[in-house]
């Protein structure tokens, strides 16, 4: 049952205070609308967190939905960048580069671009690797959007880690699931494709990349 379709089809539920397009990331229009939806459910269940903010893309189109609402996202991400976005990969960016620190880093980019959206006080950013933070934290979820590193182990990490933390009914959404391997990197598929296999969750919607699971 695709139960956000209606949804998904409308413009965004609540516009977006800059524009999008000016904002580093690799987030679909059309996955930023079924992240609003998600989030606009979930918070109704438990609190919403991200992994992987980069700079702030996906943290703006949900953090605008949730501003209308009072509640607040957490966004968990070490801003040292992926594996992809290292130097000699496809997705690297030398704009993100920190020449002193010999590293990504995005933290300064997420900051400003939260600032002058006026979500500084919506979206909370959690600076850590996603396994330690999840080891530590206390709170129920009622949305959970995984977009953190591409690898297996990182992958599993974020999807062992905060799965438990998600209440039943809560949604859980996955961005980068690529059936086919021509068209990128397997581990968010294979976390996909364990949560179905788990019989704990269901499928709710498709949008692009984007995987937006209900936990039963």
């Amino acid at each position: 049952m695709r139960c956000f379709e209606s949804l998904i089809m409308t413009p965004l539920l609540t516009p977006l205070p800059v524009n999008i397009d000016e904002i580093k990331g690799f987030l679909d229009p059309r996955e930023g609308a079924a992240l609003q939806a998600a989030a606009l459910a979930g918070a109704k269940l438990g609190g919403c967190l991200e992994i992987g903010a980069y700079c702030g893309k996906s943290a703006i189109y949900i953090g605008a939905t949730l501003k209308s609402l009072g509640a607040v996202l957490f966004t968990v991400d070490h801003h040292r960048g992926s594996e992809e976005n290292q130097p000699g990969w496809a997705y690297h960016d030398a704009e993100l580069w920190d020449g002193a620190a010999g590293a990504m880093d995005t933290l300064p980019h997420l900051r400003r671009n939260l600032r002058t959206a006026g979500l500084e006080e919506t979206v909370i950013p959690i600076v850590g690797r996603s396994g330690a933070v999840a080891a530590h934290w206390g709170g129920k979820l009622g949305f959970l959007f995984i977009d953190g590193g591409h690898t297996l182990e990182a992958a599993l990490a974020d999807y062992r880690g905060w799965t438990p933390h998600l209440v039943r009914g809560g949604l859980l959404a996955i961005h980068d699931v690529f059936p086919d391997p021509a068209d990128g990197g397997r581990p968010p598929f294979e976390i996909y494709q364990r949560a179905l296999a788990s019989d704990l969750f269901v499928e709710v919607e498709a949008v692009e990349s984007l995987r937006v699971l209900r936990r039963l």
